[in-house]
Parts: C-alpha cells; sequence; structure tokens
C-alpha cells in the first residue's frame, strides 16, 4: 500500500542527513510504529509521505509510492488531491494545530469542503458522526465548541475525527499521545485500534516509546540519526532487541512498566 524506496533528506541549514536512505513499506490495514529519539527523522520521514516537506529548504531522493502513485516528486496540485482525502494526519500538539478561533465542527469537516461537493447539512451530519466514531460525548455540543473549551484529550480525539472523516487509506500520527496522561493515552491507544479494525485504516505511528508503541502496533522500525537500524515484530523487538541502541530506547522505560509489558 505504501512504499518508501531509498528516502533521503537534507536540510541546506543541516551538514547531516535528516533521512538517510530509508526503505519502509506498509500494507493494507497494518499499522506500524516509527521509534526514535528526538533528531532521529522520524518526523521528517512522515513529512515527506504526507506531501508537507518544505522543498526550497531540503534536498531530497527516493521514492514514496501510495498504491503504486509517486509522491515525494510529485507536484503541489497532484498532492492536494491525495492529502486529507487518501492520507489523515494527526500532529502531537493539537492545540497548535487547530484554529483557535474557529468552532471544531468547521476544522473537522475541512477536508470535506475541500474534496467534495457535499452541502452544508450533510458535511455537518458526517462531521458529527466522526466526532461520535471517535468517542467524544456530546458530539452535537462539542462541534459548536471552539479549541479552548475542550481538554488535551478531547482535542486529540477532535483531531483523530478530522483526519479520519473522508475515510483515508493511510493515517499519520506523530507523537499523538506524547503530551497525555498514562490513563487518557491508553484510551487513544484503544481508539486507534478500533479505527484501525472498523475503517481498516492503515497506520504510520510515530514516537519515542518503545513501550506504547508496543500496545498498538504489529511491526515496528526504529531509526537512529536518519537511518532504519532495526526492524520486526514488535514482540520480537521489545523481548529481543538486535540492535544496541534499541536495546537502550528499552532500558530507559520505567522498571515497571517493563514487567508490565511482560508476556
Amino acid at each position: 500500500m505504501l512504499e518508501i524506496k531509498d528516502l533521503h533528506v537534507k536540510f541546506h541549514t543541516r551538514k547531516r542527513e535528516a533521512v538517510a536512505g530509508v526503505t519502509l513499506s506498509i500494507e493494507e490495514g497494518e499499522i506500524l510504529g516509527l521509534v526514535g529519539e528526538s533528531g532521529s527523522g522520524k518526523s521528517v520521514t512522515a513529512m515527506s509521505v504526507a506531501g508537507l516537506l518544505p522543498r526550497k529548504q531540503c534536498d531530497y531522493s527516493g521514492e514514496i509510492l501510495l498504491d503504486g502513485r509517486e509522491l515525494l516528486h510529485a507536484d503541489r496540485a497532484e498532492l492536494r488531491k491525495i492529502q486529507g482525502k487518501e492520507i489523515g494526519v494527526v500532529f502531537q500538539e493539537p492545540m497548535s494545530a487547530l484554529d483557535p478561533l474557529m468552532k471544531i465542527g468547521p476544522q473537522v469537516e475541512e477536508v470535506l469542503r475541500v474534496h467534495t461537493k457535499l452541502g452544508r447539512e450533510e458535511r455537518r451530519r458526517l462531521a458529527v458522526e466522526a466526532l461520535a466514531a471517535v468517542e467524544l460525548p456530546e458530539a452535537e455540543a462539542v462541534y459548536e465548541k471552539y479549541p479552548h473549551q475542550l481538554s488535551g484529550g478531547m482535542l486529540q480525539r477532535a483531531m483523530i475525527a478530522a483526519a479520519v472523516i473522508a475515510r483515508p487509506k493511510l493515517l499519520l500520527l506523530d507523537e499523538p499521545t506524547t503530551a497525555l496522561d498514562v490513563t487518557i493515552q491508553a484510551q487513544i491507544l484503544e481508539l486507534l485500534k478500533k479505527l484501525n479494525r472498523e475503517f481498516g485504516v492503515s497506520m504510520l505511528f510515530i514516537s519515542h516509546d518503545l513501550n506504547v508503541v508496543r500496545k498498538l502496533c504489529k511491526r515496528v522500525a526504529v531509526m537512529q540519526q536518519g537511518r532504519l537500524v532495526e526492524e520486526g515484530e514488535a514482540q520480537e523487538v521489545f523481548h529481543h532487541p538486535k540492535h544496541c541502541y534499541t536495546q537502550r530506547l528499552i532500558a530507559a522505560i520505567p522498571t515497571r512498566q517493563r514487567k508490565e509489558a511482560e508476556p
């Protein structure tokens, strides 16, 4: 479904490549975890897939194929047809990603305004359905609220609703649970499992926390300094890491969490 082939990205202001020859694939309906510390190239990889790479500020090469269509070198008009409709994105900080002066509902339905000819009432109906699908209570009321009136967990659910309303083939999630407390984090992970199960949407889930990825993803890839250093079944990588960097990531997980993760 998604194929990344020998992706290289180097920003003009940096000496080292942000992404150095990454090759990855995601099958239809699969949730792939991409793990690494800050600056490892995870987010740049996702930006490249989403068509959000600032092309004038970097050199890039390789291929990114979505169902056989090349995205990395596609023109902006072609990317706009895909963004939101076939690829949805959920960012780490919903408060900064959402317009504070616009109600939640119109922001959730924005993809429908761009990619469909649906009327206002039908867009509203689908937006309320999407808000309910991500388990926001009183979805009709949430539709009319502004971002500052919602908690962090509710905002993240609203962002997910906006990302999935057009039923995209692929969902890119960039550290979507990092700013949330443990209880809300667990709820968001269960929600993502539900969306994957019910809608069949493929996901690239980016995190620095291998323990969180293990709970959601069947397969995981580990990045260090722009390169993939390990890839495999999440449980296998978690319990039998081969690369020293992966071993250090697991060692950084608090002991209690590691014990809870034991099968």
